[in-house]
């Protein structure tokens, strides 16, 4: 995912922030599971990353949530601005602490991503996270969240709608059986529009990379977002898990880039599986002899001799699917699905 050059970084820790973590594999590592939604429940609207530079924009997710039979409740620095960020990194977290000390919230609803949820990591206050677990949920830059609260905590995260997505019923009415019901589903890429009449498959093919089943803890998000914690006590041990990747706006050379990342810092090693989502807006362009997506997925994923595939509806795409960070699935790469082994939430 694209990214504007930033200049600094965020200095020195103070006091009480994290200062890392011991390396647990993914399949030994402890889970916190949430307590599942009720309607009635209050949802708490943050924005850890990107400014909402529209009044309209954060009404609209307040909607939703309504909508959805939640009530909202909007934290102080919603509307924050500090350049294109929602507020200083300080701000940020502050509204995200609050939102976990608050025990009438059950779960945090990000406004949108773009760029800024890895800057408010060190800031959070993770004892007081893991003494108040709740559903957690949101994709593209709200992967850095995700991921550092669960590599901090072990509680299951949500990959999933953040409050400025469509909220249509391919998206809705899965999200409301796993957080609400409690339903370990199966997710299979959808039949889009003409394909629903069409004899074979033109949208949401799958590649398998290489064949197999297998299971374990399920971790990922954004692949730009990812490569930038990579070594930061916020990168959960990958090591025994199914690990997902999606990007979306980057120039394959750039997605080899990353993946050679991911690799020579180990987050490749020992995987149990690999899936690789969708790429929006990722084409060669008009570059002479670029390598293409697919070999870029050979070249670093089919050597680690594990189950793999690419293709699956995760992205910046639509429906968003609700997938559970740290729950276990079982994975098979010649079908092109992952199965839920269990509820995620409690």
């Amino acid at each position: 995912m694209r990214r504007r050059q930033l200049l600094g970084g965020l200095g020195v820790a103070t006091a009480g922030m994290a200062l890392g973590q011991q390396s647990v594999p993914a399949q030994d590592r402890p889970r916190l599971l949430p307590p599942r939604l009720r309607e009635g429940d209050v949802v708490g609207i943050v924005s850890p990353a990107g400014a909402t530079f529209e009044r309209d924009r954060l009404d609209l997710v307040i909607d939703a949530v309504r909508a959805l039979g939640f009530v909202p409740r909007v934290a102080p620095h919603a509307l924050a601005r500090y350049g294109y960020l929602a507020g200083t990194d300080t701000e940020r977290a502050a509204d995200v602490n609050a939102m976990f000390a608050d025990p009438t919230v059950k779960a945090l609803l990000p406004i949108r991503g773009d760029w800024g949820s890895a800057r408010i990591l060190p800031y959070l206050d993770y004892d007081l996270i893991r003494a108040n677990p709740k559903v957690v949920i949101g994709f593209s830059d709200i992967s850095a969240l995700l991921l550092g609260v669960y590599a901090q905590t072990g509680l299951v995260t949500f990959h999933g709608p953040h409050g400025i997505t469509s909220w249509r019923e391919g998206q809705v009415e899965p999200l409301r059986q796993i957080l609400m019901e409690g339903a370990a589903l199966t997710y299979r890429n959808p039949l889009l529009g003409a394909d629903q009449d069409r004899l074979m498959r033109d949208q949401g093919r799958i590649h398998t990379i290489a064949p197999g089943r297998v299971t374990g803890p399920l971790l990922g998000g954004n692949l730009s977002v990812i490569s930038g914690i990579v070594g930061s006590p916020y990168m959960p041990d990958t090591t025994g898990a199914i690990l997902f990747l999606e990007d979306v706006g980057e120039p394959p050379y750039s997605i080899d880039r990353m993946l050679t990342q991911l690799k020579l810092a180990g987050v490749l090693d020992g995987l149990a599986g690999f899936v690789f989502g969708q790429c929006t807006a990722c084409g060669p362009g008009a570059g002479y002899g670029s390598l293409t997506l697919e070999e870029i997925l050979q070249d670093h994923i089919r050597p680690l001799g594990i189950p793999a595939y690419a293709g699956a509806w995760i992205g910046h795409v639509e429906p968003i699917w609700t997938l559970p960070i740290g729950g276990v699935v079982t994975m098979d790469a010649a079908a092109g699905t992952l199965q839920m082994q269990a509820a995620a939430v409690l």
